[in-house]
């Protein structure tokens, strides 16, 4: 009798332990999925393509954009083509993927540098972007991002919160 239930309490174990593997290997996958998604967004957006990035932007989406308002996908699509923002670069820096399921957080930073209102700039942006994964497809649902704060000015000349 004992040795039939440390058998099966054996056999359970390593049934966790496959499905914990498995469950790895399928966030690891969503994560570079999404990573890829984030590659091809600033493709889209360098060469102008509104098809492509309409095709990784759900039709619900919303984004806070660098200079704090709100856009919805249209609007995202209408300055796009507008060609009144005009990306001649943007580099990406590392991006952090937690997998949550069927979402998907994506943290990251770029340095764009283009033309915003007939006006030259080069700026670092910090992001994040929550993709949802609807129906087997990834696209992204809601995006933040702000210019990012050199050090001296990331610095409080106080603590936040007292301790």
């Amino acid at each position: 009798m004992r040795t039939l239930v440390g058998a099966l309490l054996t056999i359970w174990i390593a049934g966790l332990a496959l499905a914990d593997t498995r469950l790895a290997a399928e966030d690891e996958r969503a994560a570079e999925t999404v990573k890829q998604l984030e590659r091809d967004w600033v493709d889209a957006e360098r060469a102008g393509d509104t098809e492509k990035l309409s095709r990784i932007v759900a039709d619900d989406w919303t984004g806070i954009d660098n200079d704090g308002r709100k856009l919805t996908k249209e609007q995202l699509i209408a300055r796009i083509k507008s060609g009144d923002s005009k990306a001649e670069s943007i580099e990406l820096g590392p991006m952090e993927v937690k997998v949550l399921g069927d979402a998907a957080v994506v943290q990251g930073s770029d340095v764009e540098v283009g033309a915003a209102n007939g006006k030259h700039a080069s700026v670092q942006i910090i992001w994040m972007d929550v993709f949802a994964n609807r129906g087997g497809k990834w696209v992204c649902v809601r995006s933040q991002s702000a210019r990012a704060q050199s050090a001296a000015a990331a610095t409080p000349a106080r603590p936040r919160w007292p301790i």
